[in-house]
Formats: structure tokens, C-alpha cells, sequence
């Protein structure tokens, strides 16, 4: 595993080289401060929203890799102090879907402090998070001697066909994707990195109910205390060292964990996974938008009779998707 990290981290520095810097403001960033670090393609309609709401959850300052957009979002970025903006026309898939590249900004920018790594359609909760600035939450578990915070990725989406109800630039993806499942999750640990590895949810019940094995994986670890010798391996699912990974009781009890408001399906959802089909830039050649494609024709309707309106964090946590744990 020592070798693996090590290999992963040589990886991200030669990955560097294929980012060039639009925007580097990381000058101003204080020590303290918390990081957000993202990969983005076309999401200039969403990102208005999404800075709105991690600002107001007391994100310090933005990291942002384009991957060659086309629709304006390398503009609307540019000018505002706390992004920092990278750019590059290279292969996704041949960054391990963007983790070099996001490696490379945590070691060198993000070394001491506390980085929430999210795509533009996720939102993180946290227990108390109506309340409590995410410093809070970093503090906490600061005092608590916790390096990393999970937080189970839950899909969103309408009650009616997903193209429905058109999304405006600036909306809260919320007031049109607000249902989910409240059940229908497996979990399993990986015994090789020692992360759990949760399915589930309406893109097994739907998109992959023929292989829900293959549905993708809802696990996620957004939040960690960065260390430069740290490295993300598969997304934010796993993480080496492998002790990162150990964000859950092993001999009962609960640790405290979050979610991801997950807000793919809107009715940009179609046209999105037509382009990614088309590019080939993801996991397992595609699979995911193969069956996203596929499934689409039918203007299906992702809302069923167990179909659970989404309310707040506390409904999260009675269900048992998320937990306060110990914090008080």
C-alpha cells in the first residue's frame, strides 16, 4: 500500500504538467481556511447555485480544474478572488477521472487544512449544518483527532419525467430534485482498502435493476484533514493511507458521518449523458452513461410508491443514511 500511494503521488506530479494555470489566487488563502476542490466540464449553468451555497457553508477558497469547457464556465470563473482556476484539453479518463489532477492541487495548495472535494451537482450535509458553519464540523473533529469524514452519496430526483421541469441558471437544483429512496442499499467492506462500498438507490432500481451489482458506488469520503502525502485512488471512495478509509465503528456505536444531495437528474441530464457516451471518458469504458443513454429513450419516471420527499439532515439521520454520532 506504501508503494501504491507513492506511485500514485509520482503519478499526480506528472499529471501537472497537463494543467495550466487560468486563475491562481491560492496567495491569498489563510492558514485555517477550508478548501473545496473540483473537476468540471460544461457546468457553467450550475455553478452559480453551487458557489452560493458552499459560501454560505463557509468554504474559503475554490480549486477548480476545467476540463476544456465550451459553455462559458472558464469566464464566469475568472474574476473572483477566492477561485482559483486550472485549465487543460487532456484525457479525463487517463487522469484516473480527474484524481491526479485534484491530487496534485491538494499537495501542493491544500497541505494543513481541511478539503471538501465535490462535483458541481453534489451538495454536502453535515449534522447540524443548518445551524453550524462546516468550520464548526472541522473543528469538532479537529478536537476529536478524526483525519476524514464520510458521507453516503444519496440520488435526488423529480417526481415526473426527469426532463420535465426546466433548471434555471441560479436555482436551487432542490425545488425540482427532491425525492429519494429512503431504503434499497446494500453495504459491504472492501477488505483491500478497508472502505465500505454501498449500492443502491434509484440508479440500481432503474438504470442497472438487470446488474445491480454494477450500479455505481454511493460510498464517498469528501472531507479530509490533507496531508501532501496523502492520495485519493478511486474517486473520493478510497483513500490511501489506508487508515482513511476507517470512517465507521467496527464493534458497534456510531461514528458521525454526512451526505451528498446528489442532483444529476435534471433536465440537463439527458443531453449530459448523450456527450459523456460519446466521449468515453469514464469508469469501465462508460458503463454508467451506456445505461444512463439506454434507459433515457423511455423518458422514465424515477419516482415510485417508496419514493421519500427530502426535508433535512435530521430526516436523513432518523432513517440511518447519516449520523451526529457523538457530536453534540
Amino acid at each position: 500500500m506504501r508503494v501504491r500511494r507513492k506511485r500514485r503521488l509520482l503519478r499526480c506530479m506528472r499529471k501537472s504538467r497537463e494543467l495550466q494555470s487560468v486563475q491562481n489566487n491560492t496567495a491569498a488563502i489563510r492558514p485555517g481556511d477550508v478548501l473545496l476542490v473540483s473537476t468540471v466540464r460544461n457546468e457553467r449553468i450550475r455553478l452559480p447555485y453551487f458557489l452560493n451555497y458552499y459560501r454560505d457553508l463557509g468554504i474559503d477558497h475554490f480549486l477548480f480544474v476545467d476540463n476544456d469547457s465550451s459553455d462559458g464556465t472558464l469566464d464566469f470563473l475568472s474574476g473572483q478572488r477566492d477561485i482559483s482556476v486550472w485549465h487543460t484539453s487532456k484525457s479525463y479518463k487517463s487522469a484516473t477521472f480527474g484524481v491526479d489532477w485534484m491530487n496534485w492541487l491538494k499537495r501542493t495548495y491544500a497541505h494543513g487544512h481541511w478539503v471538501l472535494v465535490v462535483d458541481p451537482d453534489e451538495f454536502f450535509i453535515y449534522p447540524f449544518c443548518d445551524t453550524r458553519p462546516i468550520q464548526a464540523l472541522t473543528d469538532w473533529l479537529d478536537n476529536s483527532s478524526i483525519r476524514s469524514f464520510s458521507a453516503m452519496l444519496i440520488d435526488l430526483y423529480p417526481k415526473g419525467k426527469i426532463d420535465e421541469i426546466p433548471y434555471v441558471e441560479g436555482q436551487n437544483p432542490l425545488e425540482i430534485a427532491n425525492w429519494f429512496d429512503s431504503g434499497n442499499y446494500t453495504i459491504k467492506k472492501n477488505p483491500e482498502y478497508g472502505n465500505l462500498w454501498i449500492q443502491g438507490g434509484p440508479r440500481s432500481r432503474v438504470f442497472f435493476a438487470d446488474q445491480p451489482k454494477k450500479a455505481p458506488a454511493l460510498n464517498k469520503i469528501p472531507l479530509v484533514k490533507w496531508n501532501r502525502r496523502y492520495a485519493y485512488v478511486s474517486s473520493t471512495h478510497t483513500l490511501l493511507p489506508r487508515g482513511l478509509n476507517q470512517v465507521y465503528e467496527e464493534w458497534g456505536g456510531e461514528k458521525a458521518s454526512g451526505a451528498l444531495l446528489h442532483t444529476k437528474f435534471l433536465d440537463t441530464f439527458t443531453q449530459k449523458a448523450a456527450e459523456e457516451l460519446t466521449r468515453k471518458q469514464h469508469y469501465a469504458n462508460s458503463i454508467e452513461y451506456k445505461a444512463y443513454a439506454e434507459t433515457v429513450k423511455s423518458q422514465p419516471d424515477l419516482w415510485c410508491k417508496w419514493s421519500e420527499k427530502y426535508i433535512n439532515w435530521r430526516q436523513l439521520e432518523i432513517l440511518g443514511l447519516m449520523s451526529k454520532g457523538n457530536w453534540a
